[in-house]
C-alpha cells in the first residue's frame, strides 16, 4: 500500500482505548475512517469529531461485530459510504474474568462470541471487496495473554490465541489475492480499563516487565500502521508489543 492517503479503514470497536488510538493514527495518515461501536454512541462520536476538526474523514457506524448480521452490516455501510474498504482493523473485545470453577458457560460464549467470532464475521463480510479488488490489509489485535495464558481469563486466552490461528489460516489462504493478515498482540495497556485496576495491583504488574512500565494505546496503533504501510512482504504474523512481559 506504501501509504494511508485515501485507504478507507474500518475499526471496530473504535469508540476508546486502543480502538480510538488506532483510528486516529489511521486519520493521521490520511485515510477514510469507520469508527464501529457496539453500544456507546457517544464515545464514537466524540472521536469522529476529532477527527473531522483536524480535517479527516470518519464516520460512526453502530454494529455489534458479535452478530454476523450486524457485522456484515458494518461493512455495508462502509461500501455505501466510501465504495471501497482497503483495511479492517479487528480491535472489539469484552472480558468476564473468572477463575474455571466459576466460569459459566455463558461468560465463556459471550466473550468468544465477541472476541473471536466477530473478528470472523467481520472478516467473511469484507472478504468479496477485497477479492475482486485483489488487494487488502487485515489487522487483527489479539493479546499476549492468547499465547502466555492468564489466571482467570481461560475464555479472553482462548478467543485471543484462536485469533492468532485464524490469522496465520487466512494469511495463507489469501495471499494469492494480495491480501495480508496479521495480528498484534499488546501486553498490558494504559487504558481505561487498567486505570481502574487498584494501584498495589499495577506495581505487581509492573515488576513483570522487564522494560518497567505498561504501554500505550499509541504504541500499538503505531504497529498497526506499520504493518499496513511497510507490512507488504508480512503475513501471518503476530507482532509483540507487551515490553518484553512474555518472549
Amino acid at each position: 500500500m506504501a501509504k494511508l492517503e485515501g485507504a478507507v479503514v474500518v475499526v471496530t470497536g473504535a469508540g476508546r482505548g486502543i480502538g480510538s488510538a488506532i483510528a486516529e493514527e489511521m486519520s493521521a495518515g490520511g485515510a477514510s475512517v469507520v469508527v464501529n461501536y457496539a453500544k456507546s454512541a457517544g464515545p464514537a462520536e466524540e472521536v469522529v469529531a476529532r477527527l473531522r476538526d483536524t480535517g479527516g474523514r470518519a464516520i460512526a457506524v453502530q454494529a455489534d461485530v458479535s452478530d454476523a448480521t450486524q457485522a456484515a452490516r458494518l461493512i455495508e455501510a462502509t461500501i455505501a459510504e466510501y465504495d471501497h474498504i482497503d483495511v479492517l482493523v479487528n480491535n472489539a473485545g469484552i472480558t468476564i474474568d473468572r477463575t474455571l470453577k466459576n466460569l459459566g458457560v455463558e461468560d465463556w460464549n459471550t466473550v468468544v462470541q465477541t472476541n473471536l467470532s466477530g473478528y470472523f464475521y467481520t472478516l467473511k463480510a469484507a472478504l468479496p471487496h477485497f477479492l475482486g479488488q485483489k488487494s487488502g490489509k487485515v489487522i487483527m489485535v489479539s493479546s499476549f495473554v492468547g499465547k502466555m495464558g492468564n489466571f482467570g481469563q481461560a475464555n479472553y486466552a482462548a478467543a485471543k490465541g484462536g485469533i492468532i490461528a485464524l490469522v496465520k489460516t487466512a494469511a495463507i489462504e489469501l495471499a494469492r489475492s494480495n491480501i495480508t493478515v496479521n495480528a498484534v498482540c499488546p501486553g498490558f495497556t494504559e487504558t481505561e480499563m487498567y486505570t481502574q485496576v487498584p494501584d498495589h495491583v499495577k506495581e505487581q504488574i509492573v515488576k513483570r516487565i522487564p522494560l518497567g512500565r505498561v504501554g500505550t494505546s499509541q504504541e500499538v496503533a503505531r504497529a498497526v500502521r506499520y504493518l499496513i504501510v511497510d507490512g507488504d512482504y508480512i503475513t501471518g504474523s503476530s507482532l509483540d508489543i507487551n515490553g518484553g512481559i512474555y518472549m
